[in-house]
């Protein structure tokens, strides 16, 4: 074994989503693919004729045991990352965990204290924040050259797959929610959301979501398992200039729009007050690369470099927060939950 691959991975969950991060934490640089832990048989089996070189087990926990296990994937439903996380953390683990962190605020907090009094890294996979386009749109933000952010809205729809225990909101927006933070660097002060549930009760199948934040910017939430068009797309709107973002889209994902309106000092006429802007329509050409691939390096160069990932566990905490925020929003009727 060479140096450069000491680091010892495992992955809990190989399912739905966990074989995608099984796959890619096989490809990664600085660190080899151990074990898989997984519940389901099937899935134990389908990890092992892929990468014979593993070991598979059926409780974490066996995997947890592994002295050559140094950090962890957990890849499991919503409902028992805490669970996971904390015997990770406990049993002196760097820890990925998939997205939402947590389905409380106090089990995310509780993760957060851990992974700080152990000196261990906790990552959490807000995987659009490692997506090219994405990390595209934040550096023209921090080039000034979308100028001051207004507001953004982002759909997050399809048809299926309905979660038996997440909602569309715990399971869709997510995604938008880390974005919005990273975009504003801020937390909203208050969030509305709406609710329905028609396929199962009391489990939201599309929501609609505000987010007001004090700098006066906003944002939109539209998720949905419900709806005939598969729709992955944001628009954010400056007063320089407007982005969308497609990722259904097969090519040209980022469109940017040199639009706006801007006021004219020194008028008194209203119609003369506001000068409409009508520029060109530019499609940057972003070199594409799996963004779970490069999130599951980032993790790997992390613990080696001892390094605060990009989408730390506080990060994870924050976006528990909104999630929580709006699903009390969406039992008073809508009513703004402040933060």
């Amino acid at each position: 074994m060479s140096m450069d691959r000491d680091l010892g991975l495992g992955v809990v969950g190989a399912g739905y989503w966990g074989k995608n991060v099984v796959r890619n934490f096989d490809r990664v640089q600085r660190a080899r693919l151990v074990a898989v832990a997984d519940l389901v048989e099937k899935n134990r089996e389908r990890a092992a004729a892929a990468h014979p070189q593993i070991t598979c087990y059926e409780h974490h926990a066996d995997l947890l045991g592994r002295e050559d296990v140094h950090a962890v994937a957990i890849c499991t439903g919503a409902a028992s990352h805490h669970s996971i996380a904390r015997d990770a953390l406990l049993a002196n683990k760097h820890v990925y965990v998939e997205k939402p962190l947590t389905l409380e605020v106090a089990h995310a907090e509780e993760l957060v204290r851990l992974a700080r009094e152990r000196d261990r890294i906790l990552m959490v996979g807000h995987l659009l924040l490692y997506h090219p386009c994405i990390q595209w749109i934040r550096s023209q933000l921090d080039e000034g050259a979308i100028g001051d952010l207004y507001y953004m809205y982002c759909q997050r729809l399809n048809l299926g797959i309905v979660r038996q225990d997440e909602s569309a909101w715990w399971s869709l927006a997510p995604h938008d929610i880390s974005i919005i933070l990273h975009f504003f660097g801020a937390m909203p002060t208050s969030v509305s959301a709406r609710g329905n549930s028609y396929i199962r009760p009391d489990i939201e199948d599309v929501v609609f979501a505000n987010l007001q934040f004090a700098s006066g910017q906003t944002a939109e939430i539209h998720t949905s398992w419900l709806d005939p068009h598969k729709v992955r797309s944001l628009t954010m709107v400056g007063n320089r200039k407007m982005v969308t973002f497609d990722d259904v889209a097969p090519r040209e994902k980022l469109r940017v729009y040199d639009k706006g309106a801007d006021r004219r000092p020194g008028y008194e006429n209203y119609a003369d007050l506001i000068s409409m802007r009508e520029g060109d329509i530019w499609i940057p050409s972003v070199q594409m690369t799996e963004p779970l691939l490069i999130e599951c390096q980032h993790f790997v160069d992390c613990v080696r470099e001892g390094k605060e990932p990009m989408t730390p566990g506080q990060q994870g905490l924050d976006v528990v927060r909104v999630l929580c925020a709006g699903q009390e929003s969406m039992a008073q009727d809508g009513a703004p939950v402040f933060l």
